[in-house]
């Protein structure tokens, strides 16, 4: 088949970029069409990207929509009608917020991590909502995308959601239904290299520096019970945050996967905060390294982390309540074992074999729409 892939845009690196990488590996020949491209904002995650046929949208040539392209984003509809996919024989998408199932494609197959959260009232990464203008342009704007949302989601063929929680919001916002297929954990380390790792010296905590992870409340239980917290990743509020972190607390800033791997095997837990996350590909790249989670009882993390048995989950987005869940977590036999065990289940291996069984099956030519 002629397969062609498509992403929101690449700018940042997370758990969607990961998940595009790995239909790359499966389809190594299929272009990727994108909105924009901006290696400068990826830095070292770059070179992953480095030898890929990418073919951007006219948005590439102006600097202002890339920067911008959050209060911008009425242009989604004019950016993605301008690519014609007719040629090709599947088209899978890759869409989050930025609703690139818009695209012209003779059969569509969107492996969807999330509908957009900022139409559909969950948390988001900015704060922006705060300042009343603000709120009446979002409320002007986003009234016409959500339209456009439900009518690019009625020309997709089949969907494949990154979980139940999001499969449940594809049916609710859409009318549609959905294959769960889990995205895959790629930094998991054997069982015998793990055996014979560093001591556990910290907590950890891996991912954006954005409101919806709600970092904040991460370092404020690790000022209060004074223990050693490391923090990985960038983002638009590192500057607030480092002014909350107290002298347990170290900002490590964006890493390699060797070197984030180490620092997984390395710690007590990692400690898992986000808001309404779809999936969350953190905790099991925790697990797979054989460390537990202390997750908020939200979202996909229900779905991945065992209350107990792989991590102690915490029910509201305090301070206090995650405080409480450390102070347990002290307390049970979290195995290492059983966290790799669990882990398995979001194998790379797994979602390979299931992505191109899914698309033998239903990613033929001339395909019919699913119901």
């Amino acid at each position: 088949m002629n397969v062609a892939l498509v992403h929101d845009y690449l700018r940042e690196y997370g758990g969607a970029e990961r998940v595009l990488e790995v239909f790359h590996e499966i389809y190594p020949e299929a272009p990727l069409y994108t909105a924009f491209v901006d290696f400068r904002a990826m830095g070292k995650h770059s070179v992953r990207f480095k030898g890929w046929d990418i073919r951007s949208s006219w948005v590439q040539k102006y600097w202002f929509i890339k920067k911008f392209i959050s209060p911008l984003r009425f242009l989604a509809p004019k950016i993605w009608e301008s690519f014609d996919l007719s040629a090709f024989d599947v088209v899978i998408t890759s869409s989050g917020w930025f609703m690139c199932r818009g695209v012209k494609a003779p059969l569509q197959i969107c492996y969807i991590h999330h509908p957009p959260r900022n139409l559909y009232g969950y948390a988001t990464g900015g704060t922006w909502q705060r300042y009343w203008p603000v709120r009446v342009y979002t409320s002007v704007i986003n009234f016409f995308l959500r339209h456009y949302d439900f009518e690019t989601a009625q020309k997709v063929d089949y969907f494949i959601a990154n979980s139940k929680e999001t499969a449940r919001r594809v049916e609710k916002f859409y009318r549609r239904e959905s294959t769960v297929i889990y995205p895959p954990a790629t930094l998991g380390k054997p069982a015998k290299a793990l055996r014979a790792g560093p001591p556990r010296t910290h907590f950890l905590s891996v991912g954006r520096l954005a409101w919806s992870k709600q970092t904040n409340i991460i370092i404020e239980a690790a000022n209060r019970l004074q223990i050693p917290l490391k923090i990985v990743g960038t983002g638009s509020e590192e500057e607030r945050l480092k002014a909350l972190a107290g002298p347990t607390v170290e900002f490590l800033g964006g890493v390699g996967d060797e070197q984030l791997s180490q620092l997984y095997r390395g710690a007590k837990a990692t400690i898992f905060a986000a808001l309404d996350e779809d999936f969350g590909i953190v905790p099991v790249e925790s697990m797979a390294a054989g460390t537990p989670v202390i997750g908020l009882s939200q979202g996909g993390v229900v779905e991945t982390v065992v209350d107990g048995k792989t991590g102690v989950l915490f029910r509201e987005a305090t301070v206090e309540s995650l405080v409480e869940a450390i102070k347990k977590s002290n307390t049970i036999d979290l195995s290492p074992e059983e966290c790799r065990k669990q882990a398995k289940k979001f194998s790379k291996e797994r979602f390979v074999k299931e992505i191109q069984s899914f698309v033998e099956k239903y990613g033929r030519p001339n395909g019919k729409k699913s119901s």
